[in-house]
C-alpha cells in the first residue's frame, strides 16, 4: 500500500421511517397495538471511515443501485484529490457491478473484497450498527428525510476518535492492525 494512500471502510445502510419496534407495553393480557399505515418509506445512507484519521464521508441515497454508488465513488474521488485510494467493501450487488468497478479502477480506487457474512471485518459497518442501536429502536420520525438527516448528524459530529472507538479500529485486536 502506498505511503500518501487513503484507506477506506466502506458500506451502505437503510433506513427506513417505521423503526423496529424492540419494546413495548400493554396491560397484562391484552396485545399492544402498534398503528402503522403500510408506507415505510426507506433511505440509503452510503458511508466510509478513514481507518487511518477517522475521517467520515456519507451520502444520503434513494436506493442501492449503481448509479448510486458510482456518484458516491465520485464524491470519494473529490475528498481525496491525487491520492490512491484503498476501498474496503463487501461483495453487495452494487459493488460488484462491472460498470462500477470501471469506473474505481477510471478513478484510482482499488476495491478490496471483504470475505463474505463477515460484517464484524467492516468498520464501517460497526458504526452503523452503533447509530441504529440510537435511532432505530423505539424512536419515530415525522419523515424518512428526517431521520436520514439525524443519521447523517450523528456519524459526522463523532469525533474523529470517537468514531474509531465505536468502529472497533482502536481495539487493540483491530485485524488491520499492523497496517
Amino acid at each position: 500500500m502506498p505511503a500518501n494512500a487513503v484507506l477506506l471502510a466502506e458500506d451502505e445502510t437503510i433506513l427506513r421511517l417505521f423503526p423496529p419496534l424492540r419494546f413495548t407495553w400493554a396491560l397484562i393480557g391484552q396485545q399492544a397495538v402498534v398503528p402503522i399505515t403500510g408506507r415505510n418509506a426507506k433511505r440509503v445512507l452510503y458511508g466510509v471511515i478513514n481507518l487511518r484519521t477517522g475521517h467520515r464521508i456519507v451520502q444520503r441515497g434513494w436506493s442501492m443501485r449503481q448509479e448510486e454508488f458510482q456518484a458516491f465513488l465520485r464524491r470519494l474521488r473529490r475528498c481525496y484529490p491525487g491520492r490512491p485510494i484503498w476501498l474496503l467493501l463487501d461483495e453487495a450487488p452494487c459493488h460488484i457491478a462491472t460498470q462500477n468497478q470501471a469506473l474505481a479502477a477510471q478513478l484510482d480506487i482499488e476495491l478490496l473484497w471483504l470475505p463474505h457474512q463477515c460484517p464484524e471485518l467492516n468498520a464501517m459497518d460497526q458504526l452503523w450498527k452503533e447509530l441504529k442501536g440510537d435511532l432505530a429502536a423505539n424512536r419515530q420520525f415525522r419523515t424518512i428525510d428526517e431521520c436520514a438527516k439525524y443519521a447523517e448528524n450523528w456519524i459526522l459530529k463523532l469525533s474523529n476518535r470517537q468514531a474509531l472507538r465505536k468502529a472497533g479500529v482502536l481495539s487493540k485486536n483491530y485485524w488491520l492492525k499492523g497496517l
